[in-house]
């Protein structure tokens, strides 16, 4: 089923994604012209949650590859089994030979790009963090991603039985190939104003009370903005500290309910000695809950 970017927007609100067209039309533009779509932004803004929840709008499976250090393209494509390819060689022992072919399909042991290629429906396929990998299995991406076809040398190529929706997400940790940036739809994510994170507070957390959202929507922003950490919150972890909240029963900001809870924000010591240097939460509540944000939620 095809939908516009007007109904993909409603169908990722039903899902509790809020964005706005300059993420919905490179998805939408990826779906309809059939290419991998290139997100890119820090850690924590949602990358791989645009995946999620495309797989679930288009009530199809997600199959995710978890890009690491030294991943090849075995680990990523496919094995061949081995123990069973023995069994039935020990099997035949006796006979003149084995009359199977040990390196037929039946002996295959499917990784996400393969099992993403021979689904028999379409599928979200996942590469997730590509930026984590090295430049040869970028190289070895591109007949996937340019084809969407894979060769195995005891097979032949195997081509999609149904062309997938291919979502790469990069944390920007090295550059990316040229090669690989054609192949795709780009788009880069920024961590959301305060206006639009009160938006997704309010539809991940709804029990939160309105001011006490825009106070922390609001704080979240000061960290992110006026201090140089080395890790900014992300949207993730602005959940956590709005669910943590809601646990604590608190009302509204104060200095001792952002020291008791800092932890949840801020998961590196040079980054809470840099917050408690510049003013600690006292600073933090007089400069961001002063600031002017235009409250249209």
């Amino acid at each position: 089923m095809e939908y516009t970017v007007k109904e993909i927007g409603e169908k990722f609100k039903q899902q509790n994604y809020i964005c706005d067209e300059d993420i919905l039309v490179p998805v939408y533009l990826a779906l309809k012209l059939q290419k991998p779509l290139l997100i890119t932004g820090a850690p924590g803004v949602g990358k791989t949650e645009i995946a999620k929840v495309l797989s679930k709008v288009l009530d199809t499976e997600l199959i995710r590859l978890q890009c690491y250090e030294g991943l090849d393209e075995n680990k990523a494509l496919y094995e061949w089994n081995y123990q069973k390819q023995l069994l039935l060689i020990q099997a035949h022992k006796n006979d003149q030979g084995v009359t199977e072919d040990i390196f037929s399909q039946e002996f295959l042991l499917e990784r996400p790009l393969l099992k993403a290629i021979l689904a028999p429906k379409k599928v979200v396929l996942l590469i997730d963090e590509i930026d984590k990998t090295d430049a040869e299995f970028e190289a070895f991406l591109f007949e996937v991603l340019s084809d969407f076809q894979v060769s195995v040398p005891e097979l032949g190529t195997i081509k999609a039985r149904e062309i997938p929706v291919v979502i790469l997400t990069s944390n920007g940790e090295r550059d990316l190939s040229d090669g690989l940036k054609r192949r795709c739809i780009f788009l880069h994510i920024d961590f959301p104003a305060p206006e639009k994170e009160v938006e997704i507070i309010k539809a991940k957390v709804p029990a939160l009370g309105t001011e006490l959202t825009w106070q922390l929507a609001k704080s979240v922003a000061y960290l992110r903005n006026h201090l140089a950490l080395k890790k900014k919150p992300s949207i993730s972890e602005t959940l956590d500290w709005a669910q943590a909240l809601l646990t604590l029963n608190a009302q509204r900001m104060t200095e001792h309910l952002v020291d008791q809870t800092l932890n949840l924000l801020l998961k590196d010591k040079e980054d809470i000695d840099l917050f408690r240097e510049k003013g600690g939460a006292k600073e933090m509540l007089q400069t961001s809950l002063t600031c002017e944000c235009h409250r249209t939620v």
